[in-house]
């Protein structure tokens, strides 16, 4: 495991307005999608809302519990301006990313209108799930490619060094 420092981690937020569905369906499949390519190491995954509500959606919990996935000690929380000058992927999942102006921070941004699943039955909490899914394995091709740039140039010194060690110790023998 790779001891970078915070800096040096790739932040991805996810936002919608209550925090309740949309963006934590979409950060559990991202900290799921971080695990499976062994991301852990640089991949920070964050979720909040413009007006969160007081706890996550039961249709949410009950349809991520399907899939092997417990949402059912989260609470969702405020966006924080100021954190986004540390992300590198705001993802907006139901409202727009104009409102946090993500070329202030330099961040990249992507929007997804997505339907708020509050209240909605469970087939269509499901599909609306395969839903997010998809779309939060899309950016994860991107993000492991920013990785292994990021492993490539933070091992090159790493890896002159060892060369420059294996040089000295042939020519002392």
């Amino acid at each position: 495991m790779n001891a970078m420092a915070e800096s040096d981690s790739i932040r991805v937020d996810f936002i919608c307005p209550q925090n309740a569905g949309r963006s934590q369906m979409a950060s559990a499949f991202a900290e799921r999608e971080r695990v499976d390519r062994e991301l852990e190491w640089i991949v920070k995954v964050h979720s909040s809302g413009t007006r969160p509500a007081e706890s996550v959606h039961e249709e949410v919990v009950e349809a991520m519990a399907e899939v092997d996935i417990d949402v059912s000690d989260r609470s969702p929380t405020y966006v924080v301006p100021e954190d986004l000058e540390r992300s590198h992927f705001v993802i907006t999942m139901g409202c727009t990313v104009a409102e946090f102006n993500p070329e202030h921070y330099g961040v990249e941004s992507h929007e997804r209108n997505l339907t708020n699943p509050e209240g909605q039955d469970m087939e269509t909490v499901r599909e609306f799930r395969d839903e997010v899914q998809q779309r939060v394995e899309a950016p994860f091709d991107e993000i492991e490619e920013i990785a292994a740039d990021r492993t490539v140039a933070k091992s090159l010194p790493q890896r002159v060094s060892e060369a420059i060690s294996d040089v000295f110790r042939s020519k002392i023998q």
